[in-house]
């Protein structure tokens, strides 16, 4: 596949950016917005039988929707422990669907070979924007469909990002993810190559039965990238803890010793064009 060739040093970044979503137990974080990703697939109105991609599936939070709902599922991820706990629900929950081990930006699977190609927070960690665009449009059917759910940067998780960014520097390397959750360079990303495209601001919830102090502990042990700061920044954690325990506090809506934060998203929903290359 055309530019899909890394350099030792992308190959370096994409080695760290796969051993931070191994870190932890990103499966523990996910659940906490379930409730949304339920919601977002039910939007799509999937036919039955439709061909339907994951993009960077996690531990299926698209997919096992996705496939209850009748569609023809394949979730991928770099991370094969992520990979295992997808196909291990989907077994639990009785729900037939694949699941495979790849790289978004290279993935292995043959030129407009799905229906709909579905991205929820994931696709946009990609460390290659344009590639992994790319790489969307080409596995779509011409008419078919790309729906994405991407972080904004001024949304609840894009400033729980930036204020981390303030303690632990990001990978000068890679653009910021929170740009798939700008409109503009979303258009400019997508535009050539779709003919139609919807950008709709969105909220998702987090919900932990715990109040905020305890759910920067549980983003500390389970969520990769945060794991890693606190990692990196050893006994200097404290100043980041403080910050993030003081951000899910001011937004928690919840007054009941619990935690209740809605973050916004972007949703992204492109129909291919049909001479998309």
């Amino acid at each position: 596949m055309e530019g899909t060739k890394i350099t030792s040093e992308m190959e370096a970044l994409k080695n760290r950016l796969s051993d931070t979503w191994t870190s932890g137990d990103f499966g523990r974080i996910a659940t906490s917005y379930q409730a949304g990703a339920v919601e977002f697939v039910e939007r799509l109105r999937l036919n039955p039988g439709a061909r339907v991609l994951d993009v960077a599936c996690g531990t299926g939070n698209l997919s096992i929707p996705a496939a209850a709902a009748g569609a023809d599922v394949t979730g991928l991820d770099i991370v094969s422990g992520l990979i295992d706990q997808a196909r291990a629900t989907a077994r639990a929950r009785g729900i037939n669907a694949r699941f495979d081990v790849g790289d978004a930006e290279a993935m292995p699977y043959e030129d407009e070979s799905f229906d709909v190609v579905m991205s929820m927070f994931g696709a946009m960690f990609t460390p290659r924007p344009d590639v992994a665009a790319s790489e969307l449009v080409r596995v779509c059917k011409p008419s078919g469909t790309i729906a994405m759910a991407n972080w904004t940067p001024s949304g609840f998780i894009g400033q729980m990002f930036r204020l981390t960014a303030k303690h632990v520097r990001p990978p000068a390397e890679m653009p910021s993810p929170l740009l798939w959750g700008d409109q503009d360079t979303v258009r400019a990303r997508l535009n050539e190559a779709v003919a139609e495209l919807s950008l709709t601001p969105r909220t998702i919830n987090f919900v932990f039965p715990f109040g905020p102090a305890e759910v920067v502990e549980h983003f500390r042990q389970f969520y990769g990238p945060t794991l890693k700061a606190f990692e990196a920044l050893g006994d200097g954690g404290d100043a980041l803890r403080r910050d993030l325990v003081g951000l899910w506090a001011e937004n928690n809506q919840a007054a009941d010793g619990t935690t209740f934060v809605s973050s916004e998203y972007l949703e992204v929903k492109a129909t291919r064009s049909g001479n998309a290359d």
